[in-house]
This record gives C-alpha cells, structure tokens and sequence, in this order.
C-alpha cells in the first residue's frame, strides 16, 4: 500500500492567512525552519496508479498535482477514483465541489456524513449539479471494498470507526457517526492503515486498532490545551473543540509513545502549534518518543 500526505495543517493552513503568531511569524520569515503546509489530506494506493484521497480539502487543486505523473495522453485525466471521508468539517469536505469537473467521483462516507453534506452544508448538493458523485455508505465496524471509477477492484478496503468529537458546527441534527477515523486494509498484504486526522479522547480500544496497525495519522492538531486560549485568539481549549493535545501527562504523545509496532505522525497541525518548527523543544519532544510531525509530501510503504 501507497500512502501519501497531500496535507497536514488544520483549516487554513499553515502560515493561515490571517495569522500573525509565533509559529506563524516563522513560517513567513524563514520557510526552511517552518515549512508551509496545505489543509489536510492524505491519498492511498494498492498500485501506486490508482489513488483515493481521505478527506478533500480546499487546497485539493494545488495537491492533486503530487499525483499527476508525466503528461496524460488525453484532453482530460482524472488522477483520483474517489474519496473516502472522515466528517463534514469545511476543511475536509470542500474539496468535494471543487472536484466537480471530474464528471464521475465516487465518495464513501457515513450516513451521518453525507446527510450533512447535502442537506446542512449541501456541499455535495452543490456538486451533483455537475457531476455524478454516487456515495457507498460506511457503517461503522463493517469493511467495504474500495473500487475505482471503472468499477474494478482497488485491492483495498475502508472500515469507519467511531471517534470523540462533536459535529459541525453548522449540522443541524447531531447523528450517530458524524465523527470517524479510518482504518484502510490492503487484504492482499494485510497491512493496514489508521487514519485519525480528529480526535477529542483515546479510549483502550482505539489504543488496541493503532497497535495492529503499520502506519498511524493521528490529530496533532494542538500541543497544549490551552494554547488558543493563552495567544488571546480562542476562547476554547483544544479539549473543547474537540481535539486532544499533544502534550501534558494526559495528552496523545504519552499514549501513542508506548506502541512499539507501528509508524505514528501526526497530521491536522493547527498553525499555531509549536510542532510545526523545526527546532522548538515541542519537536524535539515528538521525535525523541518515537513519533514523526507530518508535512506535506511525506510518502510510506506499507
């Protein structure tokens, strides 16, 4: 299985536009030390041909190019067979309308999550005017082949799994399965991805998946609980808006730094997390438990 990160900050990337941080302030002095990063997403292959992307973002135009190979021999080429999506956050889901021109594009996603998609953020609705966009449901806990836009067989499987979060902020219902991880499963190899771009808790059994797995994405998306809250830009803890912190005695690196087995990097990097420089002491911390801060372009062979 190819595994490939389009992008690894949060919503706005990384520097974000209107962000005058620390961490951001680097970025825009000093590239090499911060490195830019695009809204998150990954892509997934059996074949290294036939890619899937997990979550479309908005910078999926400026992404896709990673998948482009030489020069298409056609006036058109689609380089993706679908998309597999994890919730019906902007960030994720926006790069689903912008992918209209491909005329034919599968997506797999919950009930839950296609439901807000076309009736609160009728992102898909908007999208289905231009393009056939039909969506296999993911229940979670049940694996479901992955097929290409030819409908052959992809060699890879996709099972949701249920994960701490709240829903959009602009869902108008709450439903179960709004919110999943994923975990993609080469049947041919056994080797399995887990994918958990947000994430508000690691419970035992979510800790057990990651240990079977061969590569891990977890959400990095803060260091420190408070970290909104003390740069006077938030209001709310990382807790409360749902993402666990990485640091602190109960944050995600004390967890995932007792697994042994698999590769772990963090993706969905807020801009002001202090991760995202080179040489900060936070980075430094990371590395020396075994972990990996994504960046955009990183590539795994599982």
């Amino acid at each position: 299985m190819q595994v490939l990160l389009l992008g690894t900050a949060a919503g706005g990337g990384f520097p974000q536009w209107n962000c005058w941080c620390p961490v951001c302030r680097v970025a825009r002095s000093d590239p090499a030390a911060a490195r830019p990063r695009t809204q998150s997403s990954a892509a997934v292959s059996a074949d290294g041909a036939h890619w899937f992307l997990l979550n479309a973002s908005p910078d999926v135009r400026e992404q896709l190019r990673r998948l482009t190979d030489g020069t298409p021999a056609g006036h058109r080429h689609v380089p993706v067979e679908g998309v597999v999506l994890t919730d019906a956050e902007l960030d994720h889901s926006m790069g689903v309308a912008l992918l209209r021109e491909a005329r034919h594009l599968p997506l797999w996603a919950t009930p839950a999550v296609e439901r807000i998609l076309r009736d609160d953020s009728r992102i898909v609705s908007v999208a289905r005017a231009f393009a056939e966009m039909p969506c296999t449901p993911l229940v979670p806990g049940v694996p479901v082949p992955l097929a290409r836009r030819d409908g052959a067989g992809a060699g890879l499987e996709a099972e949701a799994f249920v994960v701490a979060a709240d829903p959009p902020r602009f869902a108008r219902q709450t439903e179960a399965g709004h919110t999943v991880g994923l975990e993609i499963t080469e049947p041919a190899t056994g080797r399995r991805l887990v994918y958990v771009p947000g994430c508000g808790a690691l419970d035992d059994a979510l800790i057990a998946r990651m240990a079977r797995a061969d590569l891990v994405l977890f959400d990095g998306t803060f260091w420190a609980d408070d970290e909104l809250v003390a740069l006077g830009i938030g209001t709310r803890t990382a807790r409360q808006l749902d993402h666990l912190p990485i640091g602190g005695p109960d944050g995600s690196l004390a967890r995932l730094g007792t697994l042994r087995g698999p590769r772990r990097v963090y993706v969905h990097l807020n801009n002001t997390n202090p991760v995202l420089l080179e040489h900060s002491a936070e980075r430094a911390a990371v590395v020396a438990a075994g972990l990996e801060v994504g960046a955009d372009g990183m590539t795994f062979t599982l």
